[in-house]
């Protein structure tokens, strides 16, 4: 009769303990990429770049170099927007002062761990951010 009651106690025990275990959330091994550019942008870029692109956002005054407008990348290259430079930048940094700050951070690495190293989720999200920005280019007058 004792050995049923403390193996009745210690049923009630295990029972009590799995139903109070912590729910623990499944998510994806990959985490999701912003749907746009411009959220890319606003997440990655706006606080210096600012929220229009035009180098003024709120943490440019504390660089030693003021970020560029990047509106005016088109026109900086005989009227089409740089896909290819704008990558390598967003990818590999600035190898020389002319061509932007080296406050700027490199992206490629810290998108490259953003997305588990998912070489291709790295290229969209910098190809959707590189539309983003030819998106916002100023129209010649």
């Amino acid at each position: 009769m004792r050995n049923a009651l403390l193996l009745s106690v210690l049923l009630l025990v295990v029972v009590a303990s799995a139903q109070n275990k912590p729910v623990v959330e499944k998510r994806s091994a990959n985490p999701s990429i912003p749907e746009t550019g411009k959220q890319t942008y606003m997440h990655y870029c706006a606080a210096c770049h600012g929220a229009n692109g035009k180098g003024l956002g709120p943490a440019a005054d504390a660089l030693k170099t003021p970020p560029p407008d990047l509106t005016t990348l088109a026109k900086q290259h005989d009227g089409k927007f740089p896909y290819e430079y704008v990558s390598s930048v967003l990818r590999f940094g600035t190898r020389f002062v002319a061509h932007g700050s080296s406050d700027m951070p490199v992206w490629g690495p810290i998108f490259g761990v953003l997305d588990n190293y998912n070489e291709v989720s790295v290229q969209e999200r910098i190809k959707k951010l590189c539309e983003y920005l030819a998106s916002i280019q100023e129209k010649e007058s």
